[in-house]
């Protein structure tokens, strides 16, 4: 018998984002003690609705969505006796990942494959096959074998063509598929078919191999079969809930539905149970899409750049609203894990997605496929340019300086509480032109904290510091006593680039035809990371009034910006002079105009 699912974590193939070696986690370069600071208290007692503060939708990951049981997959049984009817007997938790699957898989058993397609000459492909198998085994190591269209490589699945991997995904009766394999497929099947072709193939063979030409003896097997169909089924909707925004596939999820219902009253009864998590799950996503759109709304009433300059000691800093950079950081670090908790693993894989030929289809579901990765950067480019903001606003030297060395303090404690994208977007924002260029402000201003900062998102050598800190926070996270010692919020614009080259770098296919499944494993390695790391519930406690400061108050364009710094700090030549008289002009256009 061939293996199941591989091990993911032994091909180096492809360069993996980050690995789990056994590296020193990284000091503080601030601090004596890698004890964190205990939060501190406030005013906040979870009393305001989300239509007051966004931020307070449920996570994606809270116990109305998921369960922390496993279910039994036993063939020969049904396994919901021992399970109250409220109970969800397929809820399952967090994928795992491929970097933590065991390589003692078990044997993938015989398959029920009467009356369906391809299964005598699949039965036939691993007869032929079992000198070959036998080889595997007394060789161990470095051994390929081929199981029909399925090629393994010491036990772990490198290469198949497209339907072999379909019908790896169906469960039968004394079969389930490897629950990372199950993801690592999921994740990555967009990449050559749509979901819900993908969903319709898989229903439709579940169903058509347990026929027999006996109405009743297909009723008994489909029955046994119905529980790993609904288990997969669950695994489906709770880790790619946003596969489900499109109706086909709650078209096709609803035709299950009824065909359950019509072989097994249990596996029915959870088959809605599921449903009803998902309609909840969507729903959320629904409200936090609705909040963060009002929210750009309102951040893009800007004032007029002329004169929100000469009023800014009429206007509202960022000093003004919180001057503990502790606690800013802290409202930084709720903003990035609740954006981060929204976004679908399947958004970093559906970028490079083939153009789905119904793409236009209106649907009271249909939304576009990467809305909450695009919101997420949006986020960070507004980070940098509120940064960029607050320190061209001040009329006064010394009071820019002051912002200046506040931001510096707030980039450290997000360092030291793992918030890496906070981190880099406030040095990017730091070092925009506009803020560079305040020669006479930077010299009041103690740099060698913000040296040390700089050092750590060194671009240089593929940004190999950053990796090795990245690396210090996965590890402690790992083996964290407190929910704040597990925060890892990577630098995200560098973790969409690494899984960006990882596809371009490695082919799909295979000069055979055959799909890569070496390089999806190390696709699913990495997003698999990134949803242990959403996963985590911020320990801080929310201010209102410094989180609506942060994503609502106005910040300047560009140009804005440049000129902002030219009436603070005056041109030094007659290029810059040019550059304040034309900015001048075509912003006092763009306001009268509007």
């Amino acid at each position: 018998m061939p293996p199941t699912t591989p091990y993911a974590g032994k091909f180096s193939s492809c360069v993996p984002y980050s690995s789990n070696a056994n590296h020193q986690q990284p000091t503080s370069p601030y601090r004596s003690s890698t004890v964190p600071k205990p939060a501190r208290e406030n005013i906040y007692n979870g009393a305001y609705s989300v239509g007051e503060n966004p931020y307070d939708i449920p996570q994606p990951h809270s116990g109305a969505y998921r369960s922390a049981s496993v279910s039994s997959v036993n063939a020969k049984e049904h396994h919901y006796t021992s399970c109250a009817l409220s109970e969800n007997p397929y809820s399952s938790p967090q994928p795992y990942s491929p970097r933590q699957h065991s390589t003692s898989c078990p044997g993938r058993a015989h398959r029920h494959t009467s009356g369906s397609s391809g299964s005598s000459s699949d039965q036939s492909c691993r007869n032929n096959n079992n000198v070959a198998a036998a080889k595997a085994r007394f060789y161990g190591h470095g051994v390929t074998t081929s199981y029909g269209e399925m090629c393994y490589h010491d036990n772990s699945l490198v290469s198949a063509s497209l339907e072999a991997l379909i019908q790896h995904l169906v469960p039968t009766v004394d079969y389930y598929p490897d629950r990372s394999y199950v993801f690592t497929f999921l994740l990555s099947s967009r990449l050559f078919l749509p979901p819900y072709e993908l969903m319709t193939r898989v229903c439709h063979l579940c169903v058509e191999q347990q026929r027999s030409g006996d109405a009743l003896l297909d009723k008994i097997r489909f029955r046994e079969v119905a529980p790993k169909l609904v288990q997969l089924l669950t695994e489906w909707t709770e880790t790619f809930p946003y596969d489900f925004r499109d109706e086909r596939m709650m078209r096709c999820l609803k035709d299950m539905t009824l065909h359950v219902a019509r072989g097994d009253e249990y596996s029915w009864r959870a088959m809605q149970q599921m449903t009803q998590r998902l309609i909840k799950r969507l729903s959320a996503l629904g409200q936090y899409e609705e909040a963060v759109a009002a929210l750009n709304v309102v951040a893009m009433e800007r004032p007029a750049s002329l004169k929100s300059k000469q009023a800014s000691a009429q206007r509202s800093d960022v000093l003004s609203v919180c001057d503990d950079p502790f606690v800013l950081a802290q409202q930084l670090t709720h903003i990035e894990l609740d954006r981060l908790s929204f976004i679908g693993p399947e958004e970093f894989i559906q970028t490079f997605a083939m153009k789905d030929p119904l793409e236009n289809h209106k649907g009271f579901f249909r939304k576009r496929k990467t809305s909450n990765l695009e919101a997420y950067v949006s986020w960070f480019n507004r980070l940098s340019y509120l940064v960029a903001t607050e320190i061209c606003m001040p009329m006064k030297k010394k009071h820019r300086a002051r912002i200046i060395e506040f931001f510096i303090d707030v980039a450290q404690e997000c360092f030291n509480i793992g918030n890496f994208n906070s981190l880099m977007a406030i040095i990017t924002g730091m070092n925009m032109s506009p803020v560079a260029r305040l020669k006479k402000t930077w010299n009041k201003v103690n740099t060698d904290k913000f040296d040390i900062l700089e050092h750590q998102m060194d671009p240089s050598s593929n940004f190999s510091n950053y990796r090795t800190a990245l690396r210090g926070a996965t590890q402690r996270s790992e083996t964290a006593h407190s929910s704040q010692e597990k925060i890892v919020i990577p630098f995200f614009s560098l973790l969409i680039k690494d899984i960006y080259f990882l596809n371009e770098g490695c082919a799909s296919r295979l000069p055979n035809g055959h799909i890569n499944f070496e390089k999806l494993w190390e696709l699913a390695k990495q997003v698999s990371e990134f949803l242990v790391w959403r996963q985590v519930v911020c320990p801080f406690d929310r201010e209102r009034r410094i989180l609506q400061y942060l994503v609502t108050t106005p910040i300047f364009t560009e140009d804005e910006l440049h000129l902002a710094s030219y009436e603070s700090e005056g041109p030094e030549n007659n290029m810059e002079k040019d550059s304040r008289r034309s900015l001048r002009s075509s912003l006092l256009h763009r306001e009268n105009r509007t």
